[in-house]
């Protein structure tokens, strides 16, 4: 079946690997905006003596395909903006969108 799947600022971490992953293998298109870019892994290592702890970064978040998700996020296939003010009838621009790739989808 075909998928879409609608991301942006807010989009961070696990769902960033996922929409990621989708969109490598050709499963899914993205739609909506630029996600926000958190790709890193960290651990807190704790200090001597219980005197605090450390963050410190660990690893980092890759596509299948070897993408970086830190710093960059992720582009989507259809790059659309959420309008501010709602649409006069109420729809969801990217929502609407969505559902007109789905239905034109030839699989």
């Amino acid at each position: 079946l075909p998928m879409v799947v609608i991301v942006n600022g807010g989009s961070a971490s696990a769902s960033e690997i996922v929409a990621g992953a989708l969109q490598d293998y050709g499963r899914a298109e993205l739609i909506g905006t630029q996600t926000f870019g958190k790709g890193l892994i960290q651990n807190w290592i704790p200090l001597v003596d219980e005197n605090g702890a450390v963050r410190i970064t660990t690893a980092r978040w890759l596509t299948p395909e070897g993408r970086q998700i830190q710093g960059d996020g992720l582009t989507p296939d259809v790059i659309l903006e959420l309008p501010i003010d709602n649409t006069p009838n109420g729809e969801d621009a990217q929502l609407e969108r969505a559902k007109l790739i789905l239905t034109e989808s030839p699989n």
